[in-house]
């Protein structure tokens, strides 16, 4: 178990209702709970180890600078891509940031990297990777890095997370090679939207897990729409985890999003 908390290191409370709603529905989980806020020794080791190589740079950028960089077309770089302004300022213009009291980020000099990845559901998608932050101006180090990392550490084999991440795995990918660490498997599964297609959230009512108990739903119940909404039960059906484990099918997941509150999936089509 691992909480991702590198900035939100604060919200203790988050963390603990997270914890008690995964064993509400009878998950548990091997050792101790690992938290990125504490792992920040584990980063820096790997952020010093691709800059002895020589894969990375300073990077002095406003969030507005690198908006406008982004936006506009640089070849074969990806829409929104960064396109290593840093590495081609004037000496006037670095001067001029060092006077200002700009702090640098850190990138990875990806060099225009191409890079492929394998979904056990979606199949193989490539890529060329920008350079990415690794570290922000404060120190802290960034997602990719750390998950990479992380997951190493902990011996993960497979990785299994929502769609919406499914396009910054090759950055992943890519760190993982750098740094001579193992490759995981990786499954990115549908996301459950609102009615109106969107990102779920509290303004479609009640949809934690917290919510559902207190208007009359049971785990038993959590668990069977959980395996309903992905065509492994029927309507109504109740299932503890171990219920749930016995219906348990990757392979048949949907193509597309569960909508919350709709009597069947919204399915995409190639």
């Amino acid at each position: 178990m691992r909480m991702e908390d590198l900035t939100t290191a604060a919200a203790a409370p988050f963390e603990a209702e997270q914890l008690a709603d995964l064993a509400t529905l009878g998950l548990r989980w091997d050792g101790p709970v690992v938290r990125q806020s504490d792992r920040a020794a584990a980063y820096r080791d790997a952020l010093a180890e691709l800059d002895r190589r020589g894969l990375t740079y300073g990077c002095t950028c406003s969030r507005r600078e690198v908006r406008e960089a982004a936006a506009a077309p640089h070849g074969e770089l990806p829409e929104g891509a960064y396109p290593g302004t840093c590495l081609r300022l004037s000496p006037a213009e670095r001067r001029r940031r060092e006077r200002e009291g700009r702090r640098p980020a850190i990138r990875l000099r990806a060099g225009g990297a191409r890079v492929e990845a394998v979904d056990r559901r979606l199949g193989t998608f490539g890529a060329i990777v920008d350079d990415l932050v690794l570290a922000r101006a404060d120190g802290v180090a960034a997602y990719h890095l750390a998950v990479v990392v992380d997951d190493a550490a902990a011996g993960v084999t497979q990785v299994v997370r929502g769609d919406d991440l499914w396009s910054s795995t090759p950055r992943q990918v890519l760190l993982q090679q750098l740094l001579g660490l193992p490759a995981v498997e990786y499954l990115h599964v549908p996301l459950v939207l609102g009615p109106d297609g969107s990102r779920l959230s509290k303004r479609h009512g009640a949809v934690t897990l917290a919510d559902r108990l207190r208007v009359g739903a049971t785990p038993e119940g959590v668990l069977g729409w959980f395996a309903e909404s992905l065509g492994w039960a029927g309507p109504a059906t109740e299932l503890d985890a171990a219920g749930l484990l016995e219906v348990f099918d990757p392979d048949a997941l949907p193509s597309g999003p569960t909508i919350w509150g709709a009597p069947r999936r919204m399915e995409t089509t190639d």
